[in-house]
């Protein structure tokens, strides 16, 4: 297997984390997507990363699909439950991270382009979206040990992801001030050797 993905992308940072933590071997191949020279939309149509490339050819996109495969692949480290209603719950800890990432990742795009074309109003919303789901976040996991409970899953790793890239292209949105909870359960995914491993460059 290989796995097309951007260093800086928390979309293929979990995925690269579940990887880790079910202990399976793959390949990375670091591209990102807005390059000219970029190989991704020959493996994924929508232009996005991550992409996992099986070894039959098949490519797996977006980073939900590829982490629910991986889970399948071994039994090691099982991150999605299996009874329905703690699996459902796992993939709304999941969606709402994902959201974060999304509403984050439109904000960094809007301000790539020409200052005078930039939309004040669309930052604010995607800012509004971000705060609101932060706020949940930290409402949802209360004095939990971890998101979904007593045991490690998914939902953890989606939320490190999304609070990991906030500190990274939105520092100022102050999350770690503001919500001790979330600040704690960040501080105890950093320890893991498969968040470290995966932490994005330095330099960005």
């Amino acid at each position: 297997m290989k796995l097309i993905a951007s260093l800086t992308s928390p979309y293929a940072r979990k995925v690269r984390i579940a990887l880790a933590e079910k202990k399976i071997d793959c390949e990375l191949v670091n591209d990102s997507p807005w390059e000219a020279t970029t190989g991704v939309t020959a493996h994924n149509p929508l232009g996005k990363v991550p992409v996992l490339l099986l070894d039959d050819g098949t490519s797996l996109y977006d980073s939900r699909v590829i982490v629910e495969y991986l889970d399948t692949v071994s039994p090691v480290s099982r991150l999605i439950p299996e009874p329905s209603r703690q699996r459902i719950a796992v993939k709304r800890w999941e969606a709402l991270a994902d959201g974060i990432c999304d509403a984050a990742a439109a904000i960094v795009l809007e301000r790539r382009r020409p200052a005078m074309q930039q939309s004040t109003e669309w930052i604010d919303r995607q800012r509004g979206k971000i705060e609101r789901s932060v706020r949940e976040l930290a409402s949802e996991l209360d004095d939990k040990p971890w998101c979904n409970g007593e045991a490690y899953t998914l939902a953890d790793i989606a939320a490190g992801c999304a609070l990991a890239y906030l500190d990274l292209r939105h520092p100022d949105v102050g999350w770690r001030s503001g919500y001790p909870n979330l600040l704690k359960l960040a501080d105890k995914l950093a320890k893991r050797p498969s968040f470290q491993d995966s932490a994005p460059p330095a330099s960005v």
